[in-house]
């Protein structure tokens, strides 16, 4: 006699993850939100977009990457899902889109209620960082795919922006201020490279190197920052004055800032207004990694900009600081010299 469970496939053991994570998911809500989870649709009552005049829906979808493998590593789950949020969410909010609801996904090899509750608690805690409802999800066992303690996550969140409201590059202008926020770390993106050096250099990770607040391990788990309610905040106190939001993940600085720049503009990055992060010179040191690869690979301590009308430069700090976001004036867009040069660039060296 075969059962399921003989396949590897645990009914029992999903059904337990489920009851783990019904508090967590009962704290990531909004008003709108209609029913509980268990149903094979969640359902988010959307009467209020009747009140703007072109309500256009903003979708984005994405995963952690191989920062999951940093986690199953150290057996520590309870962070990633906010990294899941964060990818999610923030690219929403550079169109100016409020984030409204969020499903997730979760693939294991085996599941382990208690692990899977960990990993959900992370995603209602990014959810409830961000205003941002968490609607539904799933949790797939796939034995013989996946290893036991193998897993992946992958999410995706709608939001929604009146098109007269909607941020991009067609309302950036010359002389506007390129205002960054701070990285929290890594965040999720570059951890193929770090798990490279950490492989070829035999670096530990339950160890404090020179340098580091925690050990390794710890600062490369360190949870993405949700910056959503912050550029939502700005939005709404700044009006057109706010041009638009570049959201700095893979691809560095740089290419990220040149998707929210026109043609005929370029945005240039002072990097001497900032210091590059000690874990990031850490491993950019051990491994010699060179310093282009570095930047088009790592956020190197930015994590979000926003380009504003230079009358406002110091009110969205004072604005971000009163939040307890610091920020700082980073760069400036300018006429561009060629057509053909990159939207985007760096000068100088970094401080300290």
């Amino acid at each position: 006699m075969a059962t399921y469970k003989d396949a590897g496939v645990d009914i029992d053991a999903g059904d337990r993850a489920v009851e783990l994570m019904k508090a967590s998911i009962a704290r990531a809500s909004r008003p709108e939100v209609m029913g509980g989870i268990g149903g094979f649709a969640g359902l988010f009552d959307a009467s209020a977009l009747k009140g703007m005049k072109q309500p256009l829906l903003a979708t984005s979808t994405d995963g952690v990457g191989t920062k999951t493998e940093i986690a199953r590593q150290l057996g520590k789950y309870d962070t990633i899902g906010e990294d899941l949020v964060a990818m999610v969410v923030d690219d929403l909010v550079v169109c100016g889109a409020e984030p409204l609801f969020m499903t997730d996904y979760i693939a294991v090899g085996k599941v382990i209620p208690e692990r899977i509750a960990d990993i959900v608690a992370g995603i209602a805690r990014g959810c409830q960082k961000s205003g941002t409802a968490l609607i539904g999800g799933e949790t797939a066992e796939h034995p013989g795919l996946l290893d036991e303690d193998e897993f992946d996550i992958a999410g995706a969140a709608t939001g929604v922006v009146d098109a007269e409201k909607q941020l991009g590059a067609e309302r950036v202008k010359s002389g506007d201020l390129i205002i960054a926020m701070p990285a929290s770390g890594f965040h999720a993106n570059g951890y193929s490279l770090i798990r490279h050096i950490l492989s070829s250099q035999k670096l530990d990770l339950n160890k404090k190197y020179e340098g580091l607040t925690a050990t390794l391990g710890e600062v490369l788990l360190t949870p993405t920052e949700i910056y959503t309610l912050d550029c939502l905040a700005l939005i709404k106190a700044q009006g057109e004055k706010l041009r638009t939001f570049s959201h700095i993940t893979g691809g560095g600085i740089a290419d990220n800032t040149a998707r929210v720049i026109p043609t005929g503009l370029r945005a240039r990055y002072d990097r001497s207004t900032w210091s590059l992060p000690i874990a990031t010179q850490f491993l950019a040191d051990s491994a010699s990694v060179p310093q282009a690869d570095m930047e088009r690979t790592w956020n190197c301590g930015i994590g979000m900009s926003a380009i504003v009308d230079p009358a406002v430069g110091d009110l969205v700090i004072r604005s971000l600081a009163a939040r307890g976001m610091s920020a700082w004036i980073a760069g400036v867009v300018e006429p561009a010299q060629d057509n053909d040069a990159p939207r985007s660039y760096l000068v100088s060296e970094y401080k300290g």
